[in-house]
């Protein structure tokens, strides 16, 4: 029987940082568990960082929120970063003075940071056993101890040969008319 597992959710919009930019650290954190991932946010040097660390930090406390509201057994230390997508918001339009009174434009690049954190599933056992079926009688019993080692190393196989490239009919024939000559 499987049960639903539940995903919590944090976002910060319209953020002063391209998506690009934020997606770098993002990635570093995605699938972790979440306190590995805190760690690595603690730790990475990107001016983006810091504010991943408190999406992160929020979708922490939502998760410890919403478990104490509605009655939920949720391990806080067993949760990991299921999803973190940083989507690109609006884009400032800006200005630069050039040179001869031209103006250049540019644009500022706004993002959407959202980071969702969810329960692991626990696994019923870890180790699967094997049971093999009794052989019949008069079988021997094949064990993996008795079978021969496997080679190491592959031989390797010799190129084949290329044949001497034929010429042409029409100059074969055309040298062969010369000579007699």
């Amino acid at each position: 029987m499987q049960t639903e597992t539940r995903e919590f959710r944090a976002e910060a919009r319209f953020q002063r940082v391209s998506p690009q930019k934020a997606r770098l650290v993002l990635d570093l954190i995605k699938g972790r568990g979440v306190e590995e991932a805190l760690n690595t946010v603690a730790y990475t040097k990107k001016a983006v960082a810091p504010l991943v660390e408190k999406v992160l930090r929020s979708a922490l406390q939502n998760a410890n929120h919403l478990s104490q509201e509605q009655g939920l057994d949720v391990d806080l230390d067993n949760l990991y970063v299921k999803s973190a997508i940083a989507n690109e918001g609006p884009r400032m339009k800006r200005i630069r003075p050039a040179p001869m009174g031209r103006a250049y434009r540019y644009q500022r690049r706004l993002s959407h940071i959202a980071i969702s954190v969810a329960e692991r599933a626990q696994a019923d056992g870890l180790v699967h056993r094997v049971e093999e079926e009794p052989a019949a009688e008069g079988q021997p019993v094949k064990h993996a101890a008795k079978k021969a080692p496997a080679k190491k190393h592959a031989a390797k196989k010799a190129a084949p040969k290329k044949a001497a490239a034929k010429k042409p009919a029409k100059k074969a024939a055309a040298k062969k008319s010369a000579k007699k000559k």
